[in-house]
């Protein structure tokens, strides 16, 4: 690089590495936002996986992306168009081109731009010499040669060395970016402790990108990210599922109920299950089950004993859990059931996240059979709403679904680590032994909420199921009157939760001109949006719901408060289906989106711009 070149400071930037899903993006991501992080800049991050499982090699399905956006002011989202591309091959070109900004930089191997790459990418020319990139700043490197030779010492192969490809990209951006390698080598010694052969060859490359970056004069700028002032405290970069695991494992602690998990894999929830049985040690018990039925039946039968029962999905798990889930409502037993979103139906795009499955979540079983719904909203949210849903569950003796989704929870940003201590309390409602007022459906006049009897308890023997009992004493009853009175006292108890969680809140304007309605994982993009929207004079406002089944008690005033209200959301206008039939003296607009992709900021101020001025007119 030319020594004298300035290094320029940015208030925030947005990085992308693309490879086939065998090129490592996903850990060269990783690493450069955890060096980030520890580096003092805030961040979000989008890992975007290929659908297909072993897609042919150089081919557009098998692609995979990780995109992160630093900055040093409060990052709310993964960003829209990227100010760095890192890309591997033709196919990561091909399908990541229209994601880089106009004037933004292009970092290639262009080793892996031969013919035969060119063609199985739909090339019919070669894009690194017929001008399609001029708009682009493109650092045109020999990755694949230079990684090569760097490890020639090392008597490896070279499909052995072109494994580390991810590393010496990674060096050009570590030094693209100022950052020393110091930080990113402590990570690479934690992650390969047990693997010195594979550690020393990541760090050779690393090394070798970052000082081609240095010495060739096609870099001829760095950037510099200040710090972001941070609240003070114990920060980790964490992904919303492991953000999920931590939030129920401080629940089962501040409870003092043992945590049982029983669940069965499926993307992107899977991670929920691993990081939830890495802590074992703590008393938790975990049992994963030959199906998805089985795993929600164990949590059922543990939350009868007792326990802070969990069981994890993603929508097709969540459709075969539907029966369960009556059995958990008839009996009154506490259980978290957490979904993470994709996109369907059916198997649909497995690995790409959506907003699809919230009509199935509130009224998707047979019968009467109301449960409480929640969602999370950013990664780290994922901790506090777990350990919400695990609350609200316990204490009201009901089951919730927490809803989060694939960009949730594979994407991450920095978490201020709490002390258990300092979270709510959670008081199980707990029968006491030889109490002769015990009786199973005997309620708490206030909430509605039954005792909750541990089987082997003196004097405290009992009788739950999935026939319909009486009210108070628990009899198996097929009387038409006692039934329609149970369902009513069921749906009643989980409205009386509105007295319990907090009322809305308005990001923005109070009333004016328009309020954009959102839920889930789309506020970072959404608040992005109307933080720039603000800046410049307009009167809009935004209300993010996390609490859904049942609606904070204020929402109808503040639907009221605008002249438009607009539904946004990743699916065909669930949230504006549900706001219709529960308010529906309101008149919805919608904006949806369901490509498997968040929204943009760009494209919604556009969208908001268009509907203020449409009233205005």
């Amino acid at each position: 690089m030319n020594k004298q070149a300035p290094i320029k400071e940015k208030e925030s930037v947005v990085i992308k590495f693309v490879g086939d899903s065998g090129d490592g993006m996903q850990l060269a991501g990783t690493l450069f936002s955890d060096t980030s992080a520890v580096l003092g800049n805030d961040l979000f991050t989008f890992p975007d996986y290929p659908a297909e499982i072993r897609a042919p090699h150089n081919t557009l399905a098998g692609v995979s992306g990780f995109q992160v956006q630093i900055g040093s002011e409060k990052i709310f989202s993964s960003g829209d168009l990227c100010d760095v591309l890192v890309v591997m091959n033709p196919a990561s070109l091909k399908t990541n081109i229209k994601w880089v900004r106009p004037g933004g930089t292009i970092i290639i191997d262009g080793d892996s731009f031969n013919e035969k790459a060119l063609g199985k990418s739909g090339y019919q020319t070669n894009p690194l010499t017929d001008g399609s990139l001029d708009v682009y700043k493109v650092i045109q490197a020999p990755i694949t040669t230079v990684t090569r030779d760097s490890l020639a010492d090392m008597n490896i192969s070279a499909r052995a060395a072109d494994r580390s490809r991810n590393m010496f990209a990674l060096g050009i951006v570590t030094f693209l970016f100022s950052q020393g390698l110091e930080t990113t080598y402590k990570f690479l010694e934690s992650k390969f402790a047990d693997k010195p052969d594979i550690l020393e060859i990541n760090k050779v490359v690393l090394t070798a990108g970052h000082n081609f970056a240095d010495t060739i004069e096609a870099v001829d700028s760095a950037f510099k990210v200040p710090e972001a002032k941070l609240k003070k405290g114990r920060y980790r970069n964490i992904s919303g599922n492991v953000a999920t695991a931590w939030g129920l494992i401080a629940a089962a602690e501040r409870s003092g109920r043992p945590l049982f998990l029983g669940s069965y894999p499926i993307t992107p929830a899977t991670e929920i299950l691993m990081e939830i049985t890495k802590n074992k040690n703590l008393g938790i018990k975990v049992f994963q089950a030959e199906d998805e039925i089985a795993g929600i039946c164990s949590a059922i039968g543990a939350s009868y004993t007792g326990s802070l029962a969990v069981t994890t999905t993603s929508g097709p798990g969540l459709s075969l859990k539907s029966e369960a889930i009556g059995l958990a409502v008839i009996t009154e037993l506490p259980l978290v059931i957490v979904n993470v979103q994709r996109a369907g139906p059916s198997t649909g795009m497995p690995t790409k996240s959506e907003q699809s499955d919230l009509l199935q979540a509130l009224w998707g079983r047979n019968g009467e059979c109301p449960v409480i719904v929640m969602a999370a909203s950013t990664p780290a949210s994922c901790f506090y709403f777990a350990y919400e849903a695990a609350k609200i569950s316990i204490e009201h003796m009901t089951p919730v679904i927490l809803l989060t989704d694939g960009y949730l929870g594979n994407g991450s940003e920095l978490f201020r680590i709490p002390r258990v201590s300092d979270l709510p309390e959670i008081i199980p409602p707990l029968a006491k032994a030889n109490d002769e007022n015990y009786k199973p459906y005997k309620r708490d006049p206030e909430t509605l909420v039954r005792q909750w009897a541990l089987p082997g308890t003196e004097g405290l023997r009992h009788r739950v199921g999935g026939l319909e009992k009486t009210d108070i004493h628990g009899v198996v009853s097929t009387d038409p009157l006692n039934h329609q009175m149970m369902v009513q006292i069921r749906e009643a108890k989980v409205k009386k939760v509105a007295d319990r969680i907090p009322l809305q809140k308005i990001e923005g304007e109070n009333s004016g001109d328009l309020l954009v309605v959102s839920w889930g994982g789309t506020e970072g993009s959404i608040r992005t949006a109307i933080r720039e929207m603000q800046k410049k004079g307009k009167k809009i406002g935004h209300a993010h719901f996390n609490h859904i089944m049942p609606l904070p008690k204020n929402t109808i005033e503040i639907l009221s408060s605008y002249r438009k209200v607009v539904v946004c959301e990743l699916n065909n206008g669930q949230f504006a289906k549900y706001l219709r039939s529960e308010i529906p003296e309101i008149k919805y607009l919608q904006y949806n989106k369901i490509q498997g992709l968040p929204f943009f900021t760009g494209e919604l101020i556009e969208i908001f711009n268009q509907l203020i001025e449409n009233q205005q007119s």
